[in-house]
């Protein structure tokens, strides 16, 4: 927490924050990347959400209060990059958003940096089904072991209403799952 608080202190100080910014990207860089990815699906796009990440978290420090971790504040401003690319992307696309995360899912067999198998393949396509809360609070759970009071912080919601989610998602892919497999 110590280090936390000097890192901020020197992100907030225009001497030091240069060099602060490139240990704050060290540090958290694939973290947020594979957080990204498991939302936004290609690598392509997850590289260029987690720069617009670090844009918006360079520019905005100043406004960071600390009143949540900096990991939570960040990870809060990637969640809603990669929501928000999402979103566009299926408005160009003219598609709804269900339909946008089934074509992503579908996508990942022919993606070169995807060396999952058929089951993870599945598991993807399943939490594709999901409504988009449910597919956050399950990676972030899940894959990302996150505890709920952290994900409360990050996500804005109740750890209760998390996990009613989380609960709900994982019924939903073991029925997906069941399915697929029969």
């Amino acid at each position: 927490m110590k280090d936390e608080i000097v890192l901020i202190e020197q992100l907030k100080n225009v001497a030091t924050r240069e060099a602060a910014f490139r240990e704050l990207i060290r540090l958290y860089k694939e973290r947020l990347y594979w957080h990204i990815r498991k939302i936004v699906v290609s690598h392509d796009d997850a590289d260029d959400v987690l720069q617009n990440t670090f844009i918006k978290v360079y520019k905005n420090i100043d406004k960071f209060n600390q009143e949540s971790k900096l990991f939570s504040w960040m990870y809060r401003i990637a969640t809603n990059e990669s929501i928000t690319f999402i979103n566009k992307r299926a408005k160009d696309r003219n598609v709804d958003i269900s339909e946008m995360h089934e074509q992503l899912a579908s996508s990942l067999e022919s993606d070169v940096y995807f060396s999952g198998d058929e089951i993870q393949i599945i598991l993807q396509r399943a939490i594709a089904t999901l409504p988009q809360k449910q597919q956050l609070v399950f990676n972030m759970k899940y894959f990302d072991e996150i505890k709920y009071n952290e994900m409360s912080e990050i996500l804005e919601t109740s750890v209760g209403a998390l996990k009613s989610s989380y609960f709900h998602a994982v019924k939903k892919i073991e029925s997906y799952i069941k399915n697929q497999t029969d």
